[in-house]
């Protein structure tokens, strides 16, 4: 049965399930699931505590003796169960089928995995989890960009603190969608509060740029046409110390695959089958990026863009002039489909 994060709470102020799934690829939101259930667990009188993690090498057969065998210290035990991969393979499927299907006597198992996808939610193993009936599956989605000023008022009034609008906004700004970051930085706020207003002031001079500078992030700015922040994030990369090659192999991927898919679009294809054609295939997730990148230019265009990434590779190699991270930056710039004026190097 799902469950969602908001209902949670009230949930577990009621009979605890033999079986709970926290599914998730937000840290801070999957952690803070998993310590509710346990918390709970523990004012339920779940006393004994034992974790698993499921590499590669893992023994599925410890996880069902757990569960067979009797505790020696207490009435009631907590197992967890870590998936880090998200994908338990053959011997992990038929294990947490069984398990789910005949649960463990007072027993609470806590199982924490990446998101599911659709194709694994229709997995046998993947039904147990979601729709079996002796669990509880929490699946947790990540705050965006248009919920994240909102998830931070309500995490300041939840630490006794209020601030105005423009205070909420920079935070949001600083810590770009990192959660974690995010509460880190309303604790640190709570020292610095006079009474419990945070000023404009207090967040400029306390909040570090927690963004989280990444290529693949990158390439999702570039495709949804946010080309001052794709300028922010390529700076980011370059301050951490990511080399140019890493972010013009994430680049030249990106258009390959473009100039292919508009080449087909402009036969005729359409664009959903040029999707699910493309090596590797386009996943839902991105098609509206996709599909919003494919307006902006011609085919004709992408592949003149891809020969720009070219010479930008030329020029890594020294055989040929000018600045790599200038045409990196003008590269990004006329992937997402604007001119901005750069500063000379």
């Amino acid at each position: 049965m799902k469950i969602s994060p908001a209902q949670l709470g009230k949930h577990l102020q009621g009979p605890l399930a033999p079986v709970y799934v926290v599914s998730g690829d937000d840290p801070l939101l999957c952690q803070e699931a998993a310590d509710a259930i346990r918390a709970a667990a523990r004012q339920q009188g779940f006393d004994e505590r034992q974790v698993f993690s499921a590499d590669n090498n893992f023994d599925w057969g410890t996880l069902l003796q757990a569960g067979a065998s009797l505790s020696l210290f207490a009435e009631r035990r907590l197992l967890e169960l870590r998936l880090p991969s998200g994908k338990p393979g053959d011997k992990g499927a038929a294990a947490l089928i069984e398990y789910c299907s005949r649960p463990a006597e007072d027993t609470l198992l806590l199982i924490s995995l990446p998101k599911l996808d659709g194709s694994a939610q229709k997995t046998k193993w993947g039904k147990a989890l979601v729709d079996g009936a002796h669990t509880q599956f929490v699946q947790i989605w990540p705050v965006d960009a248009q919920q994240l000023p909102q998830w931070i008022r309500q995490r300041l009034a939840q630490a006794g603190l209020a601030a105005p609008p423009d205070a909420v906004e920079l935070i949001a700004a600083r810590v770009e969608g990192n959660l974690l970051a995010a509460a880190q930085e309303i604790e640190k706020l709570k020292l610095l509060a006079e009474g419990n207003q945070i000023t404009l002031e207090t967040v400029q001079s306390a909040v570090a740029d927690s963004a989280r500078f990444d290529v693949f992030g990158l390439i999702d700015a570039i495709l949804n046409g946010q080309a001052e922040h794709a300028l922010r994030m390529l700076e980011g990369l370059r301050g951490e110390g990511v080399e140019p090659p890493v972010i013009l192999w994430a680049l030249a991927r990106e258009l390959r695959l473009l100039a292919s898919l508009s080449q087909q679009y402009s036969q005729g294809v359409p664009l959903d089958k040029a999707f699910s054609q493309a090596r590797p295939p386009v996943w839902d997730k991105r098609k509206p990026l996709m599909s919003k990148a494919l307006q902006r230019h011609s085919a004709l265009r992408w592949a003149q863009l891809l020969q720009d990434a070219q010479r930008i590779d030329a020029q890594i190699k020294g055989q040929a002039p000018g600045s790599v991270w200038v045409g990196l930056s003008r590269l990004s710039l006329l992937m997402a489909g604007q001119r901005l004026a750069l500063p000379a190097e």
